[in-house]
């Protein structure tokens, strides 16, 4: 009898034991595509700035400051270099000299676990020199190092790594501590925050599949301040929405088989209720007479696995009016092709967006607005398409030789139906929009992906 209870007391604890170790049950993801009845559990980084030194011109060391794509730094003993010695993954970089800086004047307002990526090379044939990451977290009256001191070596660009830790509000520094007057580029920094860490049920690493894995172009913020770069997460797609042109700047989506399904086309053109109050909502029919299609930027097509999927790509802050050729047979032709990609195994990361003023559509003549100025009429579409074998770990699987289709279109309607006629490179589009695309891929493969042009 004794042993009896004896084991029954071991049993008891076991089974205690065994049910504090099951996971609880999860919410049922509503309007989320499944796969084989198990719902994916993502956990996601979001990036809070993106800076490629694209946009903004300073040609003396002096100290000053400067406003570039994501805000206003201050340049002290640096300069925004486009010679052909600066090394760069676009048309310029930073060159810093001596112990010169340079540093944010604005706050970033950063998660309990960010990531801070720095590209950085030697300056033409200088020698090598140091240099350190330094952060404020008070508004720029104090800083402190973060990581280790850098060394640059290299003529080609390298990705430097810092983390950081439950920061807050966030300003970077980027310092040069020794070398001289021996000069280093700085490109491409890049600041994202985790919502979470570890894998998900499938296998793949966080931030796989996430539509703002290759990085946000031009450092778009969910902030009111910031109207004409709006981040807009629209759970199929995210945006950078600019007000002032009721159009986005680009839109950025992953695709995958279980995207594409059997749903019909919803054709619920609609506002968008989601934007901030106050800001004119583009409606349904503020296309109506324009001689321009209600041109999605993320297509229908690749949204096909549910209604709510589906429907979500006919709010007008998806919209850009598109000359009804270039809409209907060239971009038909490679949203179809991007699909049959996927079908044949492969998932797709795109990113496609316009800029320019004046288009041509069906009723001829150059036509830069619509719906009383509400509307900017694009003169160029673009969209930039990375393809993937199907897996996981997609950073880490992204090559020199990883297929990126990217191509440029007049905005008329004149325009040669064969899309594959307008193939271009990732550095043309930036130079054409002051973007820097691929800020998480590593510099090398990334400086040869913006290089190339695809012939398939």
């Amino acid at each position: 009898m004794k042993n009896f209870m004896k084991h029954c007391y071991v049993l008891g604890m076991l089974c205690l034991v065994l049910a504090s170790c099951k996971k609880e049950a999860q919410p049922e993801l509503t309007a989320q595509p499944q796969t084989s009845g198990i719902a994916a559990v993502r956990t996601e980084s979001t990036q809070l700035l993106t800076e490629g030194l694209e946009t903004g011109s300073k040609g003396a060391y002096a100290s000053a400051s400067v406003t570039l794509g994501s805000g206003s730094w201050t340049l002290d003993e640096a300069l925004i270099g486009n010679s052909a010695a600066d090394v760069k993954s676009g048309s310029q970089s930073a060159r810093i000299r001596n112990t010169g800086s340079l540093t944010m004047n604005f706050n970033i307002t950063a998660g309990d676990s960010t990531t801070v990526k720095i590209d950085h090379a030697k300056y033409g044939s200088d020698a090598s020199s140091t240099w350190q990451l330094w952060i404020s977290t008070n508004g720029g009256t104090s800083y402190t190092q973060v990581g280790s001191t850098v060394t640059t070596s290299s003529s080609t660009l390298q990705t430097a790594t810092f983390q950081i830790t439950g920061a807050g509000n966030l300003r970077l520094s980027v310092r040069k501590v020794s070398g001289g007057t021996n000069r280093i580029n700085i490109d491409n920094i890049s600041v994202s925050t985790g919502t979470g860490g570890g894998t998900n049920p499938g296998g793949g690493t966080a931030g796989d599949d996430s539509h703002l894995l290759l990085g946000n172009p031009n450092g778009a913020v969910a902030n009111i301040t910031s109207p004409n770069n709006y981040l807009m997460d629209q759970t199929y797609y995210t945006i950078s929405y600019n007000r002032d042109r009721g159009t986005p700047n680009w839109v950025s989506w992953h695709i995958k088989s279980s995207d594409i399904g059997s749903t019909p086309r919803t054709n619920d053109f609609r506002a968008d209720s989601a934007l901030p109050s106050g800001w004119y909502q583009v409606q349904n029919s503020s296309y109506s007479g324009s001689g321009f299609d209600r041109g999605h930027n993320c297509p229908s097509g690749d949204r096909t696995s549910s209604t709510a999927a589906n429907s979500s790509t006919f709010l007008m802050t998806n919209m850009i009016p598109q000359a009804p050729n270039n809409n209907q047979q060239t971009w038909e032709g490679l949203e179809s092709y991007t699909r049959s990609l996927v079908s044949a195994g492969n998932e797709v990361y795109v990113i496609a967006g316009s800029y320019g003023t004046g288009g041509t559509g069906s009723n001829g003549g150059i036509t830069n607005t619509i719906n009383n100025g509400n509307v900017t009429v694009p003169s160029n579409v673009w969209k930039i398409i990375v393809v993937l074998p199907n897996g996981n770990n997609d950073i880490s699987r992204i090559t020199s030789t990883t297929r990126v289709i990217a191509i440029n279109t007049p905005n008329t309607n004149t325009i040669n139906s064969d899309w594959k006629t307008y193939r271009t490179s990732v550095n043309s589009i930036e130079t054409s929009t002051g973007y820097n695309f691929f800020a998480s891929i590593p510099a090398t493969i990334r400086t040869a992906l913006k290089q190339n042009v695809d012939n398939q």
